[in-house]
């Protein structure tokens, strides 16, 4: 630790003493000798001074500096507390506001019982004769260098290097992915379309009718997932997962995929594999995917005909260039599978038994989450979403009827919703529905029933 308050007054004293002593030796003292002398002079009082100072520019040459970028948005976490003044913005890009910290100010950090100290520095970059700083080319239409100069206790070094800044850069990471929108991208002249859509889905997982056990175990796989950097970077595996959801329509697949998107704050890249037309065309789709992102691809067993990997080699040698089983298993697991991190892909289909048993191995579908009819733990969730009740007089006879019943929570939540009365009167309506679906399907079981005795007696 150190007392910036006792060393800040020495060393400005110490700067005046130097002006004074400069002023005086110009008219006196030759300019070898006055050059010698406060060289010495300057490094002296370096050697006295027990701070260090790091200067993070905006830019490197032509390019924007990556830790700069990185301290402006940490710092902006930090600004609110221990700055006097600090700048809010917004774009549509973002979800909520952000700070930064204005020019000049000063921000305290502590890490790992280490005082820091930062400050923005904002510098005129042209002079009277319109001069303009040699060393910030990037920086061609602005008017000003802008740098963060972070001080700390110079015995400290070590430990800023290799622990504190390569924190700012991981911090300042997930800052940025948890304050921007969520953006669902579509495929447009094979081509990722330039203008991505807000995900305005309001499905989370608190909200979502799901098994409550299964949508834990998904949603703790999730979390792993997103904190696995070492583990896939120690195993020598790409930083990737793949999930089947198979089951019948209604089950809420596309409503999971929104509820995942919004868990991780991921972008959704919709791929439909028919506005595609050749492998080459699906890998620059893979290439134009950012980080951290979700490729979903619906219904995969009825959007194109898979072929086997045996018809795609007669396919290649006829010169028939169509995206093929072993073209999209490179994609989702091959080496161009490699280009790029935290990415999660995921298939839906309502006929899991009609994939090739090459997509649904490990390291390509590593999760298979069965959308199944509602059961009475969904039942509840829909009940307490759209009725604001967690128990209820009706809810054991609705228990046993759903037990009876195939019903997706798509039907279940289309009868809570179709009387605003009261509670009741609306799962009086429900059990009504299942009731009349209950007699339904077993009329059905009975026709089906007829139909296989009868060819059977034909037989």
């Amino acid at each position: 630790m150190y007392d910036s308050k006792a060393i800040l007054p020495a060393m400005a004293s110490l700067a005046a003493s130097a002006m004074l002593i400069r002023s005086i030796s110009n008219d006196f003292i030759p300019n070898e000798i006055r050059n010698f002398f406060f060289s010495k002079l300057h490094n002296l009082s370096y050697h006295f001074s027990s701070l260090f100072t790091i200067v993070i520019e905006e830019f490197q040459g032509i390019a924007k500096n990556e830790m700069f970028e990185a301290a402006e948005v940490y710092l902006g976490t930090k600004a609110t507390l221990s700055a006097q003044r600090v700048r809010a913005t917004k774009s549509e890009d973002d979800k909520k506001l952000a700070f930064s910290v204005d020019r000049d100010e000063e921000v305290t950090d502590v890490h790992e019982n280490v005082q820091l100290k930062w400050k923005f520095v904002c510098v005129q970059l042209e002079d009277s004769s319109g001069f303009r700083h040699p060393n910030n080319y990037g920086a061609a239409l602005r008017s000003e260098l802008r740098s963060y100069e972070l001080t700390f206790h110079k015995k400290h070094k070590e430990k800023v290097f290799d622990s504190y800044l390569p924190y700012v850069l991981e911090k300042a990471k997930h800052i940025k992915q948890q304050h921007k929108a969520v953006k669902l991208h579509t495929v447009e002249y094979e081509y990722w379309s330039r203008c991505a859509v807000n995900l305005s889905h309001p499905m989370t997982f608190s909200t979502l009718a799901m098994d409550a056990g299964r949508k834990k175990e998904l949603m703790d796989d999730l979390d792993k997932f997103v904190n696995g950097k070492q583990f896939y970077r120690r195993t020598g595996k790409a930083w990737k997962r793949g999930y089947l959801l198979y089951g019948p329509p209604g089950t809420g697949k596309s409503s999971l995929i929104a509820a995942m998107a919004n868990h991780l704050n991921y972008d959704i890249y919709d791929l439909d594999l028919t506005a595609v037309s050749t492998n080459r065309d699906l890998k620059s789709l893979l290439l134009g995917m950012s980080n951290r992102s979700i490729l979903v691809i619906e219904d995969i067993d009825c959007t194109i005909k898979l072929q086997n990997r045996e018809v795609d080699d007669e396919l290649a040698n006829n010169g028939d260039n169509k995206v093929t089983l072993s073209g999209l298993l490179n994609v989702i697991d091959g080496l161009w599978s490699c280009c790029g991190e935290e990415r999660i892909i995921i298939f839906t289909t309502n006929h899991k038994e009609k994939l090739d048993p090459a997509l649904l191995r490990p390291g390509r579908m590593d999760m298979h989450i069965h959308m199944s009819y509602c059961n009475f733990s969904t039942f509840e969730q829909l009940a307490m979403s759209y009725l604001g009740i967690s128990q209820h007089k009706i809810f054991q006879q609705i228990e046993g009827l759903i037990g009876e019943v195939q019903v997706t929570p798509a039907e279940i939540a289309g009868g809570l919703s179709k009387s605003a009365v009261d509670a009741e009167h609306s799962l009086q309506n429900l059990v009504k529905f299942l009731d009349n679906k209950k007699m339904k399907q077993q009329d059905e079981a009975k026709n089906d029933q007829y139909v296989k005795d009868h060819e059977q007696e034909e037989k």
